[in-house]
């Protein structure tokens, strides 16, 4: 059974998808760009878009009852992998206890150019 989780406090898809499915009792989300849920807009720097992202996959997570220590996997798409350690030092405030397995990889473009973007796979 699968059911579609929305978040309100979460930026609206940008594209044909929603934000995440609940099957089998493991959550998958889309993955997240650091876009203002309000404006739509995108932050200056990878700092405030790595910050902004795992906001937005904090609203997903809690409209599915979950919270950031049910994260069991996480991809992170970096558009510089020179923003590694920016993007690192946030990410470690998120998952300060047993971080979950993450996969992290360098792409060559983002949807609006985003400079981050987040997904995870999280569960009970």
């Amino acid at each position: 059974m699968k059911q579609t989780i929305s978040a309100q406090n979460a930026p609206a898809a940008i594209g044909p998808y929603c934000h995440a499915k609940l099957v089998g009792g493991l959550l998958f989300t889309s993955g997240q760009l650091g876009l203002d849920p309000v404006t739509g807009t995108l932050p200056e720097g990878i700092e405030a878009q790595t910050k902004q992202s795992l906001e937005n996959l904090g609203a997903v997570l809690a409209a599915a009852g979950l919270g950031y220590g049910d994260v069991v996997k996480t991809t992170v798409f970096l558009a510089n992998m020179e923003d590694f350690g920016a993007v690192n030092e946030i990410y470690a405030g998120y998952f300060p206890k047993e971080p979950p397995a993450r996969s992290c990889v360098a792409v060559k473009t983002l949807p609006k150019n985003a400079l981050v973007e987040i997904e995870v796979v999280a569960g009970e």
